[in-house]
């Protein structure tokens, strides 16, 4: 035992710590773990299952990882947690393995998980990502790099929320957010362009003038939003735009949740 781990934690002798692994007073740390360096771990937490944690984490107390999917669907598989690097994540979190063997629940990197909320199986988590207090994500939940989610909002079930999208406190979101976008309410519509993200990301007036135009084109014009995709393929290339409208026809398959509507 070294004297980075607190007397009282419980740290099966099959976990894999990198020395530098700091455990605090009366965590518990499972057979399969394997934590990387420089990783701080809170008193009372709980780290079990198949999961592995990268560098540089922030675990706090009282957060609970890798434990067994809120699925009545799960039959004790192996499956895994699998996070990256330098993410903070606050008193309370919960997250859940996937839900089938071999699938993994994954976080990126630098992301901030505040307190109490809750990470459902099968969710994959970008880069960057804050996620607000008492936030509460279901299962197979896809969000991408930079998003912002207020708090005390759900998320529903194999929901897509974009890139540099925000969404407001206490939002229902049932169906998936466009990137880019600001979108509040219960029932929750698209308001406008993220645009304080949008600057604080460091776009270009160019860039911010693009998806601009996008946005009127797609929630303002009386398009239809087939009509409205075409007109977008017509605007100046850009990364942008291209994800923008690639994001906007993934959710209209038939295997997806369909999208927030505007605002009326």
């Amino acid at each position: 035992m070294t004297p980075l781990i607190h007397p009282t934690a419980v740290i099966h002798p099959g976990a894999e710590l990198h020395p530098t692994v700091q455990v605090g007073a009366y965590a518990v740390i499972g057979e399969f773990v394997k934590i990387g360096p420089g990783t701080t771990i809170g008193p009372h937490a709980i780290i079990e299952g198949w999961t592995e944690i990268g560098a540089r984490n922030q675990i706090f107390a009282g957060a609970v990882i890798g434990s067994e999917p809120q699925d009545l669907k799960y039959q004790g598989a192996i499956s895994f947690v699998r996070i990256g690097d330098e993410n903070l994540i606050r008193e309370y979190v919960t997250i859940n393995r996937a839900t089938y063997g071999g699938e993994a629940t994954q976080i990126g990197d630098r992301n901030l998980f505040m307190a109490y909320a809750h990470v459902g199986h099968n969710c994959h988590i970008g880069d960057q990502v804050i996620v607000a207090n008492g936030v509460a994500l279901a299962g197979h939940v896809t969000i991408e790099s930079q998003a912002r989610l207020s708090g005390v909002l759900g998320v529903h079930q194999f929901v897509h929320i974009g890139k540099l999208s925000m969404v407001g406190g206490m939002t229902r979101i049932d169906r998936d957010v466009p990137p880019f976008m600001l979108v509040e309410g219960n029932p929750s519509r698209i308001r406008s362009l993220n645009l304080v993200g949008l600057k604080r990301a460091g776009l270009t007036e160019a860039e911010l003038g693009l998806l601009k135009k996008a946005f009127r084109t797609l929630y303002r014009s009386g398009y239809r939003l087939e009509q409205a995709l075409d007109e977008l393929s017509l605007m100046p290339e850009s990364n942008d735009l291209e994800h923008l409208r690639g994001f906007i026809q993934e959710s209209l398959t038939p295997d997806r949740r369909g999208l927030i509507p505007g605002k009326s």
